[in-house]
């Protein structure tokens, strides 16, 4: 077979075979992509082409199914702008000094309270739970990572996306017969799609724990878990000619490079390629030409970018050739750190280009393209503030601080442009902003943290105070926006924030306290890989707590299911609660939760059977989250990462603010889904867990059966 003749059958077999959203796989770890150019315009033009010709029969079922709906709906338009991670109790310290104008005048003309959260006050928990009215075991999500039931190892809780099942080999290539699967691992059904059943159009942007995008009446952009082009949750790549120190130890992707005068050349790594497994990852070469102590060229891709030390450039696009006619999109920007003693190149996770996804990042896919075309390139990573280059001292404070407020730009520009498109229905967007620099800034309001370097603190900084006062002239905008009676503005956040001054260990105290044994010689390995399993009945995991080893549930279980764990469960609770961290002479250990107590519905089994609930200062050990074991228990936390919320729910509790006076005496995340629903004249669902609020004196909608639909979609 020549190769022309080899090369059209290629191009045939994709055009028909490929999905037009090329998929990947999702991490942690590397992954693989594949989206054309040609099928990725081609989809979006087919999207917008089917939104027109249906358009009058979807007019017509408005019209007939939701009308009674809109004619029960208390207001035309319900705004919720989530800030999440934003605490209460620093709102209302900074209400009282009168540094927060806007959010006192919404207070004055509505209410202000704190915002019950979640079981554990994680993110993906919270807000699963807030868009579904129900509690995890409903809903099916307890953290960020889950163990595996055969390996062990630590997996994302929320997605599963597996390859094709068959390919077929066309020359040195292996095409997909088929799509890959992406799996929402979320269970229930968030509001909004309850919503969409009456007609009632809404507006999502940036809801954790929404990828892959599900079908609704209105748009969505997707979150939280959406991987970067390399199938990971955030890879950087840090370029450097400065040699390895010994011992060191970088997370990230580090590459060790050289400088011929003032050229330095080095590729950037993409994707596993899909085509050609064998063939390694996809590589796009680029050159930088250093042209001053604080300034370079870039050259990659065909095109010149300038560079100036510590300023970000703008989003540039990268094309990965897989196949002839076959490229994979991302954007990344690069930041150059050093050119003098030695060079210093950051570049930024490769996100999946917005115009150009290799996977789903909105609902429909063309309203990815339309906030690209409007605003230009922007941020799709779910977890898109690069937390751990900064951890890693790769870049500086100001550096990811600009990256905080570029994103926060970007969300804006999608927000208030929903503002302005969408006059009745939902409108519902969340700002990652004051969860990050929360995360990594607290340290400048926490003197009394035991690693604080000397050096770590600027003095006079008040990054958090500027955070709070830059989201209080956020809210004033919105309320700007928001001046008609018939509409409500619910300001609001999934859990607070407090100091994470010591890591806990927990495998270490399982394995003090006979519950975790590990192989001879082994110990300090990720994935839990050193321990011996046949005798090891307990182990943690993840941010939230520590599972059982049952036998018949997990690959290597030993504990007999039924009375002997509902005994060790009781046990472990026991011994655990009231932690003494013997250095600071201090509980490190507010509750244990009993999952299988706490949580109802079908997904409780999947929990963590115990869930920590840390007194404030503590947190879960870094080394744990990963199936770690170390050689003590409590350990300083020294990372950037020093705020946190993984402790006790009742430590930290959201903020609610609502533009009309909400008069039950103690709301909670669960709420927003029914109240919403109530507000917009919707039955509420008997599944849900939540409660419908009393907004403004006017008694809650009564609950209403669900249809047995969607009772179904729930038991499933």
């Amino acid at each position: 077979m020549s190769k022309r003749l080899r090369l059209v059958l290629l191009v045939v077999v994709l055009v028909l075979l490929v999905p037009a959203r090329a998929d990947a796989y999702v991490g942690p770890g590397a992954g693989f992509a594949l989206a054309g150019s040609f099928m990725a315009f081609f989809a979006a033009i087919a999207s917008a082409f089917s939104t027109i010709i249906t358009w009058p029969f979807r007019l017509a079922f408005r019209a007939v199914f939701g009308w009674r709906a809109l004619a029960r709906s208390r207001f035309k338009r319900i705004v919720i702008l989530g800030l999440d991670g934003m605490d209460h109790g620093l709102t209302e310290t900074m209400l009282a000094e009168g540094t927060l104008p806007n959010l006192a005048k919404l207070r004055e003309q509505g209410s202000f309270s704190p915002l019950g959260t979640t079981v554990p006050p994680l993110s993906p928990v919270a807000w699963s739970t807030f868009q579904t009215g129900v509690n995890p075991g409903k809903h099916n999500i307890f953290d960020f990572l889950t163990p595996d039931l055969n390996r062990y190892h630590a997996k994302l809780s929320s997605v599963e996306i597996r390859p094709p099942r068959r390919s077929i080999r066309l020359g040195p290539y292996r095409i997909p017969l088929g799509k890959a699967q992406v799996r929402l691992l979320r269970k229930s059904k968030p509001f909004w799609g309850i919503l969409g059943r009456y007609g009632i159009f809404s507006c999502i942007q940036r809801v954790p724990i929404t990828f892959p995008p599900e079908k609704l009446r209105g748009v969505l952009l997707s979150a939280m878990c959406v991987p970067d082009l390399r199938g990971t949750q955030g890879m950087f790549s840090y370029y450097t000619t400065r040699p390895k120190a010994p011992g060191e130890t970088i997370g990230g992707e580090v590459h060790h490079v050289a400088r011929a005068g003032d050229q330095v050349q080095a590729n950037l790594v993409g994707p596993q390629n899909p085509l050609q497994p064998e063939g390694g990852e996809l590589l796009l070469p680029f050159e930088v030409a250093i042209t001053s102590p604080a300034g370079a060229i870039l050259k990659i891709g065909g095109a010149k970018y300038d560079l100036q030390k510590d300023i970000y450039t703008d989003w540039i696009h990268v094309e990965f050739r897989a196949a002839p006619g076959v490229k994979v999109h991302g954007i990344c920007k690069f930041l150059l750190l050093d050119c003098e003693p030695e060079f210093g190149l950051y570049v930024t996770p490769i996100n999946l280009d917005p115009e150009r996804a290799a996977m789903p990042v909105a609902y429909p896919s063309v309203y990815a393209t339309y906030l690209a075309k409007r605003q230009g390139p922007f941020a799709t990573l779910g977890l898109a503030e690069d937390t751990w280059a900064l951890n890693e001292r790769v870049i500086s404070d100001d550096q990811f601080l600009r990256q905080c407020l570029d994103m926060d730009a970007e969300r804006e520009a999608m927000f208030f442009d929903a503002l302005e498109k969408v006059p009745r229905g939902l409108v519902a967007c969340v700002f990652d902003g004051t969860d990050r620099l929360q995360h990594t800034f607290w340290r400048d309001i926490d003197p009394g943290h035991p690693a604080r370097p000397a050096d770590d603190v600027i003095a006079g900084r008040r990054v958090i105070h500027d955070l709070y006062r830059r989201m209080d002239d956020l809210v004033g905008r919105t309320m700007a926006k928001c001046r008609r009676k018939d509409e409500l503005l619910l300001v609001l956040s999934d859990h607070g924030f407090g100091p994470f001054r010591h890591g806990v260990d927990l495998n270490r105290w399982l394995e003090e306290n006979g519950y975790l044994t590990l192989i001879e010689g082994r110990g300090d390995e990720e994935h839990l890989a050193g321990v011996d399993w046949s005798r090891t009945r307990a182990f943690a995991i993840g941010l939230a707590g520590i599972y059982i080893n049952i036998r018949d549930k997990y690959s290597r279980g030993v504990v007999e299911p039924g009375a002997k764990v509902d005994r060790l469960r009781e046990e472990i609770a026991d011994r655990l609660t009231g932690l003494v961290d013997p250095g600071a002479g201090a509980s490190a250990v507010k509750r244990v939760y009993i999952a299988a107590k706490f949580y109802k519905g079908p997904y409780k089994d999947d929990a963590p059977d115990l869930i920590v609930g840390y007194q404030r200062g503590y947190r879960v050990s870094w080394e744990t989250a990963i199936g770690r074991t170390t050689d003590r228990v409590f350990h300083a936390n020294s990372k950037a990462w020093r705020g946190d919320h993984c402790v006790d729910p009742s430590l930290v509790p959201g903020i609610l603010f609502s533009s009309q006076p909400v008069r039950n005496p103690n709301p909670r995340l669960i709420d927003v889904a029914p109240t919403v629903l109530s507000l917009f004249g919707v039955p509420v669902p008997d599944y849900m867990d939540g409660k419908p609020w009393t907004v403004g004196g006017a008694a809650p909608a009564p609950k209403a059966p669900a249809p047995a639909r969607e009772l179904a979609e729930v038991a499933t």
